[in-house]
């Protein structure tokens, strides 16, 4: 039993450390500034919202990264976040632009990221069809050509197989 026990004991301590250590990547901190949409085109409107104020708290918010500048957020209809929203200007370029929340109380300040891209996800194309990469392939569109290259290679094996037959005979070649 002895010899079975500090394994089984070594392995407990080593997944509940790991554990510990792993705890706090899982789920949003409280006091992320939530951005949503998180990816928007140009001229697009936005809105911010975060609980790391408290309740019934209020925030400036900033989002000159982007070209915005600033905004208030004041508490939302859930009481416990503020929120404020802001119009991407349509001159944005694509990228990725950090805004940010300062509470007016406390002085915290939260982030949180925006995507700027040209095409919004309810616009993006998908392609449709075969590739075009060019000659290849049995199932071509044009069936004279793939008749030729079927002839191609039914000559080059019957030339091969004719002077493998006559190397094996000793005709010489």
């Amino acid at each position: 039993m002895r010899r079975t026990a500090r394994p089984l004991t070594g392995t407990a301590l080593a997944v509940a450390a790991a554990a510990l250590a792993a705890a706090p990547a899982y789920g949003a901190p409280a006091g992320d500034l939530e951005v949503s949409p998180s990816s928007v085109v140009p001229g697009g409107q936005v809105t911010v919202r975060t609980a790391a104020c408290g309740t019934d708290g209020t925030a400036t918010g900033d989002a000159g990264a982007v070209g915005a500048g600033s905004l208030g957020l004041a508490p939302g209809p859930h009481g416990q976040d503020v929120t404020g929203r802001f119009r991407v200007p349509p001159s944005a370029q694509p990228g990725t632009y950090e805004i940010t929340a300062t509470c007016s109380g406390s002085g915290r300040r939260v982030t949180g990221d925006l995507v700027v891209t040209l095409v919004s996800g309810r616009e993006q194309v998908h392609p449709r069809g075969s590739v075009k990469t060019g000659v290849g392939g049995a199932l071509g569109p044009d069936p004279l050509q793939t008749a030729a290259g079927v002839a191609a290679l039914a000559v080059a094996a019957a030339g091969g197989t004719w002077l493998l037959h006559r190397r094996a005979r000793g005709d010489g070649i």
